[in-house]
């Protein structure tokens, strides 16, 4: 039995289908992140909001308003799609979970939509990325592990709330299904 998720935010089909084949990847794996990000999210409560790990950490909602905040300066601002919102209305009015949720699902529907359009010349230019300059696809693999990063920090916060951690990539101690094989030892990595 292949991996089920509990839930997709943005299923394979609702992805739009690109121009040039060889970039149908770029907006699968979004799609596919952004869902990641959303089922993380869906496990705290209003309650957990507030909660940082030590006092340098961010909180569960600054973690996420920076998540909704700087996808859009990646998408905006450094890689230039067109179309993106203003940055005063990025954020949910209700700084809940669901709402952080809903917000982060709407902001990468259309998203999808610009980048199916977008050709091979584009992707490619070379374009300012802070003090630097780098193709927009890599800008774009960087906002990806950007976002990987953050999602990570927040399965860690689960834990330590006791909450349970729901799969991204593959198993977790909360999460597996049959058929799974997690590598965990030098047998495994032999199959």
């Amino acid at each position: 039995m292949a991996m089920q998720y509990e839930y997709t935010a943005i299923p394979e089909s609702d992805v739009p289908r690109v121009s040039y084949p060889v970039f149908q990847h770029l907006l699968d794996t979004y799609a596919s992140e952004t869902s990641k990000v959303i089922t993380v999210w869906r496990q705290f409560s209003v309650e957990d909001m507030g909660f940082k790990p030590d006092e340098r950490s961010s909180t569960v909602a600054d973690v996420m308003k920076h998540q909704l905040l700087s996808e859009r300066r990646f998408f905006g601002g450094f890689i230039g799609l067109p179309d993106e919102p203003a940055p005063e209305a990025l954020l949910p009015e209700e700084l809940t979970p669901a709402a952080f949720c809903l917000r982060n699902e709407e902001l990468c529907r259309p998203r999808l939509a610009r980048l199916a359009d977008c050709e091979e010349a584009w992707w490619l230019e070379v374009v300012p990325f802070f003090d630097v300059q780098r193709q927009r696809i890599w800008i774009f693999w960087r906002r990806v592990l950007h976002t990987a990063h953050h999602r990570t920090q927040l399965s860690v916060y689960l834990r330590l709330l006791g909450k349970p951690v729901p799969p991204s990539y593959g198993p977790t101690a909360d999460v597996t299904w049959t058929g799974a094989d997690p590598t965990r030892n030098v047998e495994a990595a032999k199959r």
